[in-house]
């Protein structure tokens, strides 16, 4: 068995976001993101076709989501369940510090 760790091999600086999948096989992925600073493209959403469990475990960041009014913002420890194809963006992420997430992709 090898022990690795979910803050190791970040760079001081990197200009995009950072995906590494940690796990994956038919029924999931399970990946880490790094941002420090990185948002979604103006005007652009997400949607994906898999349901998204996602927990912010450093830094923070806002989201919003289709057809909600009110930013949502995240701070370590807080986690959401997106199902799949609902509309969602990154609207700012920390850029004094890095914010790592976990992000669970899988099929209902």
């Amino acid at each position: 068995m090898e022990i690795k760790n979910l803050y190791a091999e970040i760079p001081d600086y990197f200009p995009k976001e950072i995906f590494n999948i940690l796990i994956h096989n038919n029924n999931l992925t399970l990946e880490r993101i790094v941002s420090c600073g990185q948002a979604s493209p103006e005007g652009e959403w997400y949607s994906q076709e898999t349901n998204e469990w996602v927990i912010l475990l450093g830094g923070s960041a806002g989201m919003s989501f289709e057809g909600e009014s009110e930013e949502k913002v995240l701070y370590p420890g807080d986690y959401v369940f997106i199902p799949a194809y609902t509309k969602h963006r990154i609207e700012w992420t920390d850029k004094k510090q890095k914010t790592v997430w976990l992000a669970l992709h899988f099929l209902d």
